[in-house]
């Protein structure tokens, strides 16, 4: 069985373990906004998460794929400082402004405009926003264990099989 048909497998599983098909006829397979276009809407950070000032956090979705287990979108706050639980990976690129973030491991980055950060789902940081900041961020649910494991294992044949293949095996 090829690594596209195994990929596209494992793709579906993903879609049916969350009781949908993924939708082949979607309209919009390109999606293009200037982030300054979309509309930003209220989205009050948990308020027992905020440990000083007065946060105000607005966001806007850009888009989500029919599977729904990805979503990209723009979101920017005000002063203040608050943890923040990540429930789905989020990989951000800050467009504008800067914040202090630091870690559940201590470690801690100033990240400015330009600059890119991954957060690991289930996990913790504290955010210290001194004036503004604004991000893109692309949200990725964690594929359920059984998915992630066979995604892994695929991974891992494919690295085996390039293997064999650049040193003329196969």
């Amino acid at each position: 069985m090829s690594w596209h048909i195994l990929t596209a497998t494992a793709t579906l599983a993903a879609g049916m373990y969350k009781g949908q098909f993924l939708d082949r006829d979607e309209p919009n397979v390109f999606v293009a906004a200037n982030s300054n276009a979309l509309p930003m809407e209220p989205r009050p950070i948990n308020p027992d998460w905020v440990i000083a000032g007065n946060p105000v956090a607005r966001s806007a979705l850009h888009s989500r794929p029919a599977d729904t287990y990805a979503t990209m979108a723009v979101w920017d706050c005000t002063a203040g400082q608050f943890r923040w639980f990540f429930g789905w990976d989020e990989m951000v690129v800050i467009l504008e402004g800067d914040v202090h973030v630091t870690a559940e491991d201590g470690s801690s980055r100033l990240l400015t405009a330009g600059d890119m950060a991954y957060f690991k789902a289930g996990t913790w940081a504290t955010w210290r926003i001194d004036n503004y900041v604004k991000k893109a961020a692309v949200m990725r649910k964690p594929f359920p264990l059984p998915v992630s494991l066979l995604y892994r294992s695929l991974g891992r044949l494919r690295s085996v099989i390039k293997g064999k293949q650049v040193g003329g095996v196969l």
